[in-house]
């Protein structure tokens, strides 16, 4: 009766031992993957026929999100660029001037991808200044030399925006979008790179 019991309590030892010591070998599924950090070039062309008029590049950093390309919904934040200035706009009212946002709006996530690919969410805005329009204003003497009106310079702003969704590797460059100002005809041409940084 000894001898069974005693080799009963062995094969239950043994049976505990090799459940612990296979767990401890089985990663945990809930690891998370490290997260990444991509260097972003955004490029601004903009050409008239073959003369190139501007060339702006953004360059900013992106860090993506740690999750799993299957579990992946855009929940990490948004990196965000913001450059140019604030344009005075008559309103036509006593005093009316109005200032205008203008230059350019640049919004950014990114989340990895199979096969060391990351997908690059990107939301661009671009407004200029061109050109002067001008608007007549009425003098508020009541003389009749000073009832004509004058001239207030009111300037024309130009306006692009995109939203793309990008599917790039390590080192590569994509011209994104090409688009043509239908007063002016000037074109302006995108360009996105990407880089991650080791």
């Amino acid at each position: 009766m000894r001898k069974v019991s005693f080799i009963l309590a062995a094969i239950l030892f043994i049976s505990v031992v090799s459940s612990r010591l296979a767990a401890q070998d089985t990663p945990k599924p809930d690891a998370k993957k490290p997260a990444t950090l991509l260097r972003i070039q955004v490029t601004f062309a903009e050409n008239e026929g073959e003369k190139k008029l501007a060339n702006l590049p953004y360059v900013f950093f992106l860090k993506t999100s740690d999750t799993s390309p299957v579990n992946s919904s855009w929940t990490n934040p948004w990196t965000k660029v913001r450059v140019g200035s604030r344009v005075p706009i008559y309103t036509g009212k006593e005093g009316g001037m109005q200032y205008i946002d203008v230059g350019t709006n640049i919004d950014a996530r990114g989340n990895p991808a199979d096969n060391g690919l990351f997908d690059i969410y990107l939301n661009l805005e671009r407004s200029w200044v061109e050109g002067d329009v001008h608007i007549a204003t009425e003098k508020s003497s009541s003389t009749a030399a000073e009832s004509n009106p004058g001239y207030f310079k009111e300037p024309i702003i130009r306006q692009f925006k995109t939203e793309l969704n990008l599917t790039m590797h390590d080192g590569q460059t994509i011209q994104t979008t090409q688009a043509a100002d239908p007063l002016s005809g000037r074109v302006l041409t995108i360009a996105v790179t990407m880089n991650v940084v080791k």
